[in-house]
């Protein structure tokens, strides 16, 4: 029988306070980083003297974003999930006061520091689905990693809106009122995560307590599958989201409102699947998931090489949204069956730095394949990439059904138990 999302998680408060707390903080992550990828090419190729680099300020946003997912993690291990996440939401603060700062100069530099400073904030709000995660019984993993995405839907809405009109709310500084409302949000947001339980600092003590090292949790067959359907799957959404303003409103000539609709309905086909993802995993199991991914993510470029009208760029991204969903929420799921609670930091760690440096990689070349070569030539880079995910989904298929027996069967025979997050 269908039940609603909060229904299918236990009655205790903390499982459901944790689960509305992290949708709401969510969803406004999902506005900004939205207002971000609309806004960024289009001011940075305005700041920029050479087009081409227009797309640098979101580029260095994922570079940040790779570069403090270890950083994040460790802190987080430090002082625990609520006062690091806060941390994070400060941080987005400074950078959107920054970003207004460098459109009232005209400062282009200053523009890209502003990303690398959204970008830090970024690589925690990435994690908010190990929070999830960890804040239900291990059966309602899957349930809770894909439900907290659904708080992107309503940024879906939120976020388009204020890159469109908040660019008119400061005379003769245009989009600098879509960046201040971005400050309150995430202030808001800040207040928010401190509200956040079952949080504690992970011990030294608790790690010696068991573990195997990092090396070994590497070279799992599993764990390599989860990391390079979540890295994939990233990587190559990053590169063609990043690429689309500027191929649509920049090169094709289609107009900011268009440009605006296309993004959010990719972003309604990257969150809208999360309703049901974790069903789906439990009913068809996580690898079919993430192979039906894979194809969505194919169907993108086929899609993008018929042309470049509207309904062209409408459809190749949603197909590109849905795709990425089932990998990230897929590969993140399975990679919780790669480890126990007391090597949950590491694994996760080295996974959010292999998924953000690879789309890192991927972002900072998509201004640069647009402007030198252009958009069927960009449609064609994911092909290779994926064929191979899906041969390797295949392959591995068995070792994760054992996994999953294994511990539907250890789980049943154990209370559940939630860990601090």
């Amino acid at each position: 029988m269908w039940e609603t999302p909060l229904a299918a998680f236990s009655d205790t408060g903390m499982h459901k306070q944790n689960l509305v707390i992290l949708i709401v903080c969510q969803l406004i992550s999902a506005t900004g980083s939205i207002v971000i990828v609309t806004l960024a090419g289009i001011i940075g190729a305005q700041l920029s003297d050479d087009p081409a680099w227009s797309t640098l300020p979101v580029s260095m946003t994922v570079v940040a974003v790779a570069l403090t997912t270890v950083p994040a993690t460790l802190l987080m291990q430090a002082i625990g999930r609520s006062r690091g996440f806060a941390l994070a939401s400060l941080s987005a603060v400074i950078a959107v006061f920054v970003g207004t700062a460098a459109i009232h100069f005209e400062s282009f530099s200053l523009f890209v520091l502003s990303g690398m400073l959204f970008g830090i904030n970024m690589a925690f709000t990435q994690q908010y689905r190990y929070a999830a995660a960890e804040s239900v019984p291990p059966e309602k993993t899957a349930m809770a990693i894909s439900f907290v995405l659904v708080g992107s839907i309503g940024g879906a809405f939120l976020g388009p809106e204020l890159a469109t009109r908040g660019q008119y709310w400061v005379d003769d500084l245009p989009y600098a009122g879509t960046l201040l409302s971005l400050a309150f949000l995430y202030a808001v947001q800040a207040l928010l995560l401190l509200r956040l339980k079952g949080t504690r600092p992970v011990t030294e003590a608790d790690e010696v307590a068991g573990g195997r090292p990092l090396s070994a949790l590497a070279r799992q067959p599993v764990f390599l599958i989860a990391v390079l359907g979540g890295t994939a799957g990233y990587a190559l959404m990053t590169l063609v989201m990043t690429a689309t303003p500027i191929s649509m409103h920049l090169l094709s000539g289609h107009s900011l409102e268009d440009t605006a609709s296309v993004i959010r309905a990719h972003v309604l086909g990257m969150y809208v699947p999360s309703l049901f993802a974790g069903f789906l995993i439990a009913r068809l199991g996580v690898t079919r998931l993430m192979f039906v991914g894979a194809v969505a993510l194919l169907a993108t470029s086929i899609v993008g090489l018929q042309g470049q009208t509207v309904l062209h760029y409408w459809w190749a991204l949603v197909l590109l949204g849905v795709g990425w969903n089932f990998l990230y929420v897929g590969g993140t799921t399975l990679l919780t069956y790669t480890y126990s609670p007391e090597e949950r930091f590491r694994a996760q760690g080295l996974n959010e730095l292999l998924v953000f440096g690879s789309s890192a990689a991927t972002s900072l070349l998509a201004g640069t394949i647009m402007y030198r070569f252009g958009w069927t030539e960009l449609m064609l880079i994911p092909i290779p990439a994926l064929l191979f995910v899906a041969a390797a989904l295949v392959w591995v298929r068995r070792r994760v059904h054992t996994l999953e027996v294994a511990r539907a069967s250890r789980l049943s025979d154990e209370p559940s138990v939630t860990t601090g997050s």
